[in-house]
């Protein structure tokens, strides 16, 4: 059954040393829980927005709730257009995020006109990659032999990936999801050798970006699919300890419901993750203490008579 999260797991107390009388028929100790698995959510920005100027109103805004969420709880990674990666990742980090590619090159440095490799992901200090989204599947022709190559590079030289895999629409009609996601994922397996550097992002192409919503049932019956296929073809222990994401038409409305799945480990989000909003669905995922006792320090200060303007101030400073 999935563990519990928390902010903090629980210690593990260590055993009293055993009485001299009882020495040498200790009783067995209790095994050691596994650690429950960090949200994470990425904001995929696709070419959005219009201009870097833009970008940068949007991280402005993003600070004002940037102490709603808790970075212990959840990590946000954050997908920008490759022309401003390096220039927000400072701004970024600042927030508590981290900046990564939307795709890298499955070949090294060398004569490949457009391409930017992984080794250049490490020297600007970006850790991490998109790989295997399905508008580089379907748009660009993007195989899942590609997407193998691609993550064995970045196996290679220690780039965080966020593997994006799912089935169409028709896909889903035949009933062949599990196929799909099973075949867009064996493809890589034999290529990843570190899988704390690997997150799986469950996306349904049918879902992306047309305001249709796999329901919570439908999404977490996938990814614990997903993660049953992981414990068959590599092991328990990585399948219990991988994280897996789910995308599609993710919004500050539906992603309460979907995050009380014990499969569904964060959010890849798209459109939703251009709006001041975005922080909305980061501090459902993972609230901090602020945002947990919110509520009550809200309701006692409309009791005191404090305007609207004021409560805001309280809250955002």
């Amino acid at each position: 059954s999935r563990l519990t999260r928390s902010s903090q797991p629980e210690p593990i107390r260590a055993l009293s040393p055993p009485s001299r009388a009882h020495r040498g028929c200790e009783a067995p100790r209790a095994p050691l829980q596994a650690m429950p698995r960090k949200y994470i959510v990425g904001g995929n920005w696709k070419c959005n927005p219009a201009t870097s100027k833009e970008a940068g109103a949007l991280l402005e805004g993003w600070k004002k709730a940037v102490n709603t969420f808790d970075k212990e709880k959840v990590d946000v990674v954050i997908c920008p257009p490759a022309l401003w990666m390096y220039d927000l990742k400072d701004r970024l980090g600042a927030l508590g995020m981290s900046a990564s590619a939307q795709n890298v090159s499955k070949t090294g440095y060398g004569a490949f006109t457009g391409e930017w490799t992984a080794e250049s992901l490490g020297d600007m200090g970006i850790s991490w990659t998109l790989i295997g989204h399905s508008e580089r599947r379907t748009k660009y022709g993007e195989t899942d032999a590609d997407t193998a190559d691609k993550v064995a590079r970045c196996q290679e030289l220690g780039v965080n990936v966020i593997l994006c895999i799912g089935e169409l629409l028709e896909e889903r009609e035949a009933g062949k999801t599990d196929e799909v996601n099973k075949r867009q994922l064996g493809a890589c397996i034999p290529k990843i050798k570190d899988w704390s550097k690997i997150v799986i992002a469950y996306e349904p192409v049918w879902a992306i970006g047309t305001g249709k919503v796999a329901t919570p049932e439908q999404a977490e019956e996938t990814q614990a699919a997903i993660r049953a296929y992981v414990k068959t073809a590599v092991s328990a222990d990585v399948a219990e300890n991988l994280r897996i994401q789910y995308g599609g038409s993710v919004t500050p409305d539906n992603c309460k419901d979907l995050i009380a799945k014990p499969n569904i480990d964060g959010f890849l989000v798209g459109g939703a993750s251009l709006k001041p909003s975005f922080m909305d669905i980061i501090s459902t995922v993972g609230p901090s203490k602020l945002q947990t006792l919110w509520p009550s320090y809200k309701e006692k200060m409309e009791k005191e008579g404090c305007n609207e303007a004021a409560i805001a101030a309280f809250k955002y400073n």
